[in-house]
């Protein structure tokens, strides 16, 4: 049987309220205090887990209903439950916001991930231009499922003490409490790209910065309040197990500024089944381990460092030797695109790749691809054999010039739709836009 810690889950009505700010800033504020702080994120996501990790002191993994097994969830609730104090989970989007179609144990949502797990919600709105509205909002999201608890509410962006006065009276004629309320602060804002926020491995003085927004959280938050809030999962209930098993003995794995996208519930899992993970840098020109039975090439930024990597030989000469002994080697996302003949960046300018695969793809002609992926295996690859099926997430801006390999999967999204995402295969070498996160139970 799975073993819990208590838990809650930060959550707001949609994207863009504060909900990822509130929440490192929890988790930084209680590990201050030297509370154990188990950070998770809802949903399929990269970058907010790297912050967590840093605002915790340990690593985040993602909690996904649509992509994962309860199994699964399970196993990633109750592991190392005994070492640490509270999990707090970030939650995704707007708090009833998921999929198009129901997945593995729901549709993504938030909301979702609460109701399974039992973990109650504590809602961050950003109150910028409202007062009273914002209880409203409030008490329409807690009344919305009857299978969720709303905790309490944080208010962001407040303008000032008078503008607390004008909100304050609404919640307590709501019944729902008012766990503190955040105002405008230039210390609470981190740099962003297109993908979201700029890595946390790229943000300069990072730790500086969170213990900022801790300071900030610290000053305006009941911490003590939002602590008491957290329950047990009910998952804890559940056989916890994960059907993960890692795709080869001894696993090269690219690790660097460019390929920094890899789930650590698969790293983890991975390593507890046996396998050796021997990191590498392609942007270091570092080649993968010539004795690896497999190469695994993870998605990232590789557009932003096109240059060094199309001059990165001793790289490109490591991945063609292991694909010559007919090692397997696979790519996501922007890994796949490397192990393409070629790659143009968002100037116009072609920078030569691997040239394993026959994929072209350019980021000058810049089109959005997001959404969950179910995916059927054509053949046997890194990813399992052929039949299985698996669920993923699709999120870039790169189109296709030309490609020309043998189909790797049959792909549809959510709702059921075919995809034009096909992958590609050529002798062991593979590929995917999507980026695995779990496999289909039967």
């Amino acid at each position: 049987m799975a073993v819990s810690r208590p838990g809650l889950i930060v959550a707001a009505p949609r994207s863009g309220a504060g909900k990822t700010t509130v929440a490192l800033g929890l988790m930084r504020a209680f590990a201050c205090r030297g509370i154990a702080v188990q950070p998770f994120k809802c949903g399929p996501d990269y970058i907010d887990p790297a912050f967590h990790a840093v605002a915790a002191g340990r690593p985040s993994c993602n909690l996904d209903t649509w992509a994962m097994s309860k199994s699964t969830l399970a196993a990633l609730v109750s592991s190392d439950a005994g070492v640490t104090d509270l999990a707090i989970v970030e939650g995704v989007m707007g708090l009833f916001d998921g999929a198009a179609g129901d997945g593995q144990a729901g549709r993504g949502s938030t909301a979702d991930l609460a109701a399974l797990l039992g973990w109650p919600v504590v809602l961050v709105l950003d109150v910028a231009g409202q007062s009273e509205t914002a209880a409203a909002i409030a008490a329409g999201c807690a009344g919305y499922r009857d299978d969720i608890s709303v905790a309490g509410v944080i208010l962001n962006n407040v303008a000032s003490a008078r503008h607390l006065d004008l909100i304050r009276p609404a919640f307590d004629r709501v019944g729902i409490r008012l766990f503190g309320a955040v105002g405008r602060d230039e210390r609470l804002v981190l740099p962003a790209r297109h993908l979201g926020l700029v890595q946390a491995i790229e943000t300069d003085d990072l730790e500086r910065r969170l213990d900022d927004i801790a300071d900030v959280i610290e000053a305006a938050v009941d911490l003590d309040g939002v602590r008491g809030t957290a329950r047990a999962s009910r998952l804890a209930t559940l056989p916890a197990t994960a059907a993960l098993p890692p795709p080869g003995q001894r696993i090269a794995l690219a690790r660097d500024r460019a390929f920094s996208f890899h789930y650590p519930h698969l790293l983890a899992h991975w390593r507890e089944a046996g396998a050796d993970v021997r990191p590498f840098s392609p942007l270091a020109d570092e080649q993968p381990d010539p004795g690896a039975d497999v190469v695994w090439l993870p998605g990232g930024y590789p557009e932003l460092h096109a240059g060094a990597l199309a001059g990165a030989s001793r790289f490109h000469a490591g991945l063609r030797m292991l694909a010559g002994r007919g090692v397997a080697i696979h790519g996501e996302c922007g890994g796949y695109m490397v192990l393409g003949q070629g790659m143009v960046d968002q100037s116009g300018q072609r920078h030569a790749m691997a040239g394993l695969l026959a994929l072209e793809t350019t980021f000058a002609r810049r089109r959005l691809h997001l959404g969950y992926r179910r995916a059927r295996l054509r053949s046997r690859c890194p990813l399992g054999a052929a039949g299985t099926e698996i669920l993923g997430h699709e999120f870039h801006y790169a189109s296709v010039l030309s490609s020309g390999d043998e189909p790797l999967v049959e792909c549809r999204d959510a709702g059921g739709k075919i995809m034009l995402e096909s992958g590609a295969r050529r002798g062991a070498v593979s590929g995917t836009f999507f980026h695995f996160i779990d496999r289909q139970l039967t």
